[in-house]
């Protein structure tokens, strides 16, 4: 197929920007690493969101036009609640119940969960060319992380979990939502401004409020440079997601954990170990054939 054809130029372009959120949350892993301030997470996480939201409700307000907007106040409430609000406080309550590696691992099994609400509720067709590079990169991912694979679910690994699947059931009602012609813009505002809402009202009845004030210059340094990554993120998640099929864009994420260790190799002289290797190599394989295959299970270039 050539350039011209627009199908093939929404998918290229979807598959970009997903690789591009991928690079984001890989860089954001090491840069994060830089800062050892004690946030109250669910203060930071509403700051952040807060900021993000705001920002585009602006741009929506003003460059969306009438007709473009499909979903109701209610829908897009909806959808910051679970994936902005509800899903951040589980994966909070359950990250001080269990180590980071845990949850980080549980956290990346968001493709499986994504891929079987895909196919029940998108009607995604999902083909051999879909699932298989996804499994070889989770195959790839299990060999990276061996060591943070839980053996025994406990309860802080229970809630990381929960919330993994309702950020898979997020991502599946944003794309239902776009699949009926709503854009990205607002989407993204939903999900963020929304979910900011509700971690403001669950830090007021923690009272943590107050915490906001107290946060010194080098902590509002630390919120504004992790808003601008979050919003890299966002962005080009949504944008991306309205282009291509959740499974695929979901998949393509997995690429992440190689991004930041070679960023970690070369600007940390963090070691690297034979198994990431063997690891990283089956993700960049699975990914890169998952790339190569359109949304429809058909590969990039073939001729329908």
């Amino acid at each position: 197929m050539s350039w011209s054809n627009p199908i093939v130029d929404k998918e290229q372009l979807g598959t970009l920007l997903i690789f591009l959120t991928a690079l984001g949350s890989g860089v954001a892993i090491i840069v994060n690493r830089f800062f050892v301030l004690k946030i109250d997470p669910v203060v930071f996480t509403a700051l952040r969101a807060l900021f993000i939201g705001l920002a585009f409700f602006l741009y929506s307000r003003f460059f969306v036009k009438k007709e473009q907007k499909k979903c109701s106040t209610p829908q897009l409430a909806v959808l910051g609640f679970i994936g902005g609000g509800l899903a951040f406080l589980l994966f909070f309550t359950g990250l001080g119940m269990t180590t980071g590696g845990r949850a980080a691992f549980i956290h990346k099994t968001l493709p499986v969960w994504a891929m079987i609400f895909a196919y029940l509720f998108l009607k995604e067709k999902i083909t051999k060319k879909h699932a298989v590079p996804i499994v070889l990169a989770l195959v790839g991912l299990s060999i990276m992380e061996f060591e943070s694979i839980p053996t025994i679910l406990k309860s802080g690994d229970m809630l990381v979990l929960l919330a993994t699947i309702l950020w898979a059931l997020e991502n599946t009602l944003a794309k239902h939502f776009m699949n009926l012609g709503e854009t990205n813009w607002r989407i993204s505002f939903g999900r963020m401004f929304f979910g900011s809402l509700f971690l403001f009202a669950i830090a007021a009845l923690q009272g943590k409020l107050g915490l906001i004030l107290a946060l010194q210059p080098i902590q509002w340094l630390y919120v504004i440079i992790s808003t601008m990554m979050l919003g890299w993120y966002v962005l080009t998640w949504y944008w991306g997601l309205k282009h291509i099929s959740l499974s695929k864009a979901t998949g393509i994420l997995l690429i992440s954990p190689v991004i930041s260790l070679i960023l970690g190799v070369l600007f940390l002289q963090e070691p690297v170990y034979s198994f990431q290797l063997v690891g990283s190599a089956l993700i960049l394989v699975g990914c890169y054939k998952l790339a190569k295959t359109r949304s429809a299970g058909v590969e990039i270039g073939e001729h329908a």
